[in-house]
């Protein structure tokens, strides 16, 4: 029997055509990694809130979401990467590969110096305070943590191209492990003002913006001197011709990340003014919580996306049809966790957090079934960025971005976390519907006019 059981998971692993393969490495290595990722998050947040207090935390947490907005600036350029590095690799056309990589750092570069540039001369006439709803007392700290986050911010963006480059290649786990490997320096560096240091947010800025760029300027020496050599970026092969390429399908996925910010990233700011900072803490150890259910299904279904590029390019239909049944199995299994998660929420809080922040048992209702409809969504939208057919996504996407901030306003102000939950989770059954369909379209080549788009 045990022999038996041996042969299977060696058959797991050596068995089946080499997408499969190459995901099913990536998935359990990947698992591993985001393992300790979760870990590293976890503890974290209980670290990082009795470093500074819940009501600063909830400054800290809304101003990164809002300098998180910056990386929409690239104009979609990684994700046009991802897919025109995928499509030139499953052709045959490296030199192009080489080309779109060079090409890219050189336009992100670009991009996000000039951002910094405007940003620095713009940032001393923003009233933080008032934006984040802190005291009056810490505008001239808010002001230099602002331009700490975005220096470090601007920077990553552009080393962040190694990442897309191993997701291309389907290496998912390496770049997990690049964002693990920040995870871990950033714990390190939190423990050592933890005892060297008396609160301040300047110094948390300045931990968790160094520690991915270190990691990201190593990895980046390291691969393209090794396993990505004939694909290193190099000024002989920019060319901005081949930017329009990217940027032809980058301004989709663009768009639809801008109006995934809006409807998404928005939650901390309007929870900041309707409720007070201190309900950001509370929304955000909700929404980590519950986070951990996305991230682990993130894992099983972020190699599939170059795969699709690749099979789409080869027109290997058959095994797409055969994947998404699997993917969807899975789907189901991962919403079965979400309420067992919701089930153990209390006893989790207790445990992770102790007394420092309560959150009520609705909140964590109303986040599950957020989380469940993401989890659906996720892995048809995925699919369908992977085949690059996007367009009823993108106005989809800008529908919801009209509604989505009126919408929360109301509802937070009359129900506070669980309004405004309740209005992702409203646009959420949106993309429920459509998305599955399309997908289904494509995949039995029966997609017209804009499912085909």
């Amino acid at each position: 029997m045990i022999s038996s059981y041996k042969q299977k998971f060696a058959d797991f692993f050596s068995k089946g055509d080499i997408r499969s393969l190459k995901a099913k490495k990536n998935i359990i290595a990947s698992f591993a990694i985001k393992g300790i990722s979760i870990v590293v998050s976890l503890v974290l947040v209980p670290l990082t809130i009795n470093y500074i207090n819940p009501i600063q935390y909830g400054i800290w947490l809304t101003l990164s979401s809002i300098i998180a907005w910056f990386s929409f600036f690239d104009i979609g350029f990684g994700n046009g990467l991802r897919n025109k590095f995928a499509e030139a690799k499953a052709t045959g056309q490296l030199e192009n590969a080489r080309i779109y990589i060079s090409t890219t750092y050189c336009v992100l570069s670009i991009t996000f110096g000039l951002t910094w540039i405007v940003f620095f001369f713009v940032n001393y006439f923003i009233n933080w305070s008032k934006i984040l709803n802190a005291p009056d007392s810490m505008s001239v700290e808010l002001t230099s943590l602002s331009l700490i986050v975005v220096t470090f911010f601007c920077i990553q963006i552009v080393l962040k191209t190694i990442n897309t480059v191993l997701i291309a290649d389907q290496n998912t786990a390496r770049a997990s492990f690049l964002d693990m490997g920040g995870q871990l320096f950033a714990l390190f560096l939190i423990i050592i003002l933890i005892n060297t240091t008396s609160g301040s947010l300047l110094y948390l800025a300045l931990a968790f913006g160094l520690a991915p760029i270190i990691l990201l300027i190593s990895a980046s020496l390291w691969l393209y001197s090794k396993k990505y050599k004939s694909y290193a970026p190099s000024r002989r092969f920019i060319n901005f011709e081949y930017a329009r390429e990217i940027l032809k399908l980058g301004i989709k996925f663009f768009l639809i990340q801008i109006a995934v910010i809006v409807i998404y990233q928005t939650s901390n700011i309007i929870i900041a003014h309707v409720s007070g900072p201190k309900d950001v803490t509370i929304y955000n150890i909700a929404f980590k919580y519950f986070g951990i259910a996305t991230m682990l299904f993130s894992i099983i279904i972020t190699p599939f996306w170059s795969a699709f590029t690749d099979a789409f390019s080869l027109k290997d239909y058959s095994w797409m049809k055969r994947t998404v049944k699997k993917l969807r199995s899975i789907a189901y299994l991962s919403m079965g966790f979400v309420l067992v998660m919701t089930i153990a929420s209390g006893f989790a809080y207790k445990l992770w957090v102790g007394d420092l922040v309560n959150v009520r048992s609705s909140i964590s209702i109303f986040m599950a079934l957020y989380v469940i409809t993401t989890i659906w969504n996720s892995l048809h939208s995925l699919l369908l960025n992977g085949i690059g057919k996007i367009k009823l996504q993108l106005y989809v996407s800008m529908i919801g971005t009209a509604l989505n901030i009126p919408m929360a306003i109301i509802l937070g102000r009359k129900y506070g976390i669980e309004g405004v939950i309740s209005s992702a989770l409203l646009l959420n059954l949106i993309s429920a519907v459509y998305a599955p369909i399309q997908l289904s379209k494509l995949l039995n080549q029966k997609a017209l006019g804009v499912w085909n788009a």
